[in-house]
């Protein structure tokens, strides 16, 4: 039997690393043969790779996760991720397409993991009959409003990215490069801008301010 083989499409490396080492933690035998920080590629990936399955971040540059699977015609079986709960719609009980929030844990990907190995062992390929479906969730996902309230903040960890949960967050504050982000575990920065911040965040939970003599970035 000739090796499963996945491809992963996420715009932050560092998470495409953690994905990528919790995947051979549960599934040695699953073959990572390509990698993809945006849409268009994601889509060269899986036309010319050809994969048996491809975990897609459903916010990335170029095209969406959801634009990917559209335009890959159901050549292979999706994992959408996603930091956006409102992804998670009842559709996806119809397991043509299955999702996890990020923070991506090896407890909620091993049931991942565990499906795919059911579907692929009884349907190596994408049947008509799963294309079909998948192209009624898919309808169903761009039919819905993009979400525009953060649920997860990536910040700034070291020499990598760490999620943090909106929740836990004090207040954030411009600065001249990066805003920072404050928590009860201290300060980090962030690659956002207060306005994209502003426009994002939960508008009753957090209100944009101005210190005198200082003007928002």
């Amino acid at each position: 039997m000739n090796p499963i083989r996945a491809i992963i499409a996420d715009d932050e490396a560092p998470l495409r690393v953690s994905l990528k080492k919790k995947l051979e933690s549960l599934w040695p035998e699953l073959v990572i043969c390509g990698e993809a920080e945006d849409g268009l590629k994601a889509v060269e990936l899986i036309q010319e790779s050809q994969p048996n399955i491809a975990f897609l971040d459903i916010r990335m540059p170029g095209h969406s996760g959801i634009e990917v699977a559209r335009k890959t015609g159901g050549m292979c079986h999706v994992v959408f991720i996603t930091a956006y709960e409102e992804y998670a719609v009842d559709a996806f009980v119809s397991e043509a397409i299955d999702y996890i929030v990020k923070p991506v844990t090896e407890e909620r990907l091993k049931i991942t993991v565990d499906r795919l190995k059911k579907r692929i062992s009884s349907m190596p390929e994408p049947s008509p009959e799963l294309k079909e479906t998948m192209q009624r969730v898919l309808s169903a996902l761009e039919s819905r409003k993009t979400p525009t309230r953060l649920q997860w903040i990536k910040v700034q960890h070291g020499d990598g990215v760490r999620l943090d949960p909106v929740e836990e967050v004090c207040y954030f504050q411009a600065s001249y490069k990066y805003p920072a982000v404050m928590t009860k575990e201290g300060e980090s920065l962030i690659r956002k801008t207060i306005t994209s911040l502003s426009q994002e965040l939960d508008p009753n939970k957090f209100w944009r301010i101005q210190q005198a003599g200082k003007p928002l970035s």
